[in-house]
C-alpha cells in the first residue's frame, strides 16, 4: 500500500512557476513508475509527466520544455517543475503510482493540488 500526498500548487500569474511535490509513504516507493496527471474543469484527465523506475522520463507535448519531473530516492517524494506557465496549465494535478507485478496492478492516487495561472 502507497499513501500519495500532493502540495505546492496555488495561484500564479502567467510566466511564473511553481514546484509540486508528491510525498509517498507506505511499501517500497521506488519500484513505483510516478505520473503527474491534470485535470481542468469539464475535461478528461490527462498524463503530463511520468518518471520510470529507471529514470527515465517523458512528457506531454504541452509541456515539454517548461515542465520537469524528478525523483529523491532518499526522500520518497517525486517534484513536477513548473516553468513558464500558461492559463491552459491550469487544472487539478495529481500524482499516481503505478506498477504491475504479473496478474497484479497497483495504482495509486493522491488527492490532488490546484493549479490556478491567472494575471
Amino acid at each position: 500500500q502507497v499513501q500519495l500526498v500532493e502540495s505546492g500548487g496555488g495561484l500564479v500569474q502567467p510566466g511564473g512557476s511553481l514546484r509540486l511535490s508528491c510525498a509517498a509513504s507506505g511499501s517500497n516507493f521506488s519500484i513505483y513508475n510516478i505520473h503527474w496527471y491534470r485535470q481542468a474543469p469539464g475535461k478528461q484527465r490527462d498524463l503530463v509527466a511520468a518518471i520510470m523506475r529507471g529514470g527515465s522520463t517523458n512528457y506531454a507535448d504541452s509541456v515539454k520544455g517548461r515542465f520537469s519531473i524528478a525523483r529523491d530516492y532518499a526522500k520518497n517524494t517525486v517534484y513536477l517543475q513548473m516553468n513558464s506557465l500558461k492559463p491552459e496549465d491550469t487544472a487539478v494535478y495529481y500524482c499516481n503510482a503505478y506498477n504491475s507485478i504479473g496478474f497484479a496492478i497497483y495504482d495509486y492516487w493522491g488527492q490532488g493540488t490546484q493549479v490556478t495561472v491567472s494575471s
